[in-house]
């Protein structure tokens, strides 16, 4: 019998991991049978479960997949000198997913936020994915303070800014950018790039006499 490649083994699951995505973006977790995740995938059982148990364990490998990816980003560019602004960074990890996740789009739609809603609600009943996104999230929290650090070297930000405030609110956009993305759907990251930097943009009011305010000169 010939020997199955490892390249050939990556690819099958990424061929299951994309199928069951794109099942549960599409119709929810609970509402996705893994009968529908075959038919998406076009496999026998026998060729899934030889990589993965149940739903359980396929949105599990899809939550620290994404994580790990989003992390990879924050890490990059903390070692870039100087490192990209927010705004820049920002629709860099978007960009990022929309190009390593091609496979959840479906009719033109991206489909990527709707999944994170998805993941999100389920850590309220399964622990072992709640402790999972609660590690990925403290990693990618720390890869954000890192780049606030590095901020804070390169003289873009005050010493006395707390970087794991400003990497929590970073966070914090993005995640609120995918909430409303897969609410409403009209909230296109060139939007949020946009606003972003338009909020980098701002400086105090001028007092009474005209001047900025000293704190902010």
């Amino acid at each position: 019998m010939a020997r199955v490649s490892q390249e050939h083994l990556d690819a099958r699951r990424r061929q299951i991991l994309d199928g069951a995505a794109l099942c549960f973006a599409r119709n929810g977790f609970h509402a996705t049978s893994m009968q529908d995740v075959l038919k998406e995938v076009d496999l026998s059982a026998g060729a899934v479960y030889r990589y993965f148990s149940g739903k359980d364990e396929l949105i599990e490998a899809i939550v620290a997949e994404v994580l790990g990816a989003i992390r990879d980003v924050y890490e990059r560019a903390a070692r870039e000198d100087p490192p990209a602004m927010p705004d820049e960074l920002i629709a860099r990890t978007l960009a990022h997913m929309a190009r390593e996740r091609p496979a959840l789009t479906d009719d033109g739609q991206w489909l990527f936020p709707r999944l994170m809603i998805q993941a999100w609600t389920e850590t309220l009943r399964n622990e072992t994915l709640s402790a999972l996104l609660d590690e990925g999230f403290a990693k990618v929290l720390a890869a954000w303070a890192k780049v606030v650090v590095r901020y804070q070297e390169a003289g873009m930000m005050r010493d006395d800014v707390d970087p794991d405030a400003v990497a929590r609110t970073l966070m914090a956009t993005v995640q609120g950018f995918g909430a409303q993305y897969a609410l409403f759907g009209s909230f296109s990251p060139e939007a949020l790039q946009a606003g972003v930097r338009g909020l980098l943009s701002m400086r105090e009011a001028p007092d009474a006499t005209g001047n900025q305010s000293v704190k902010n000169a």
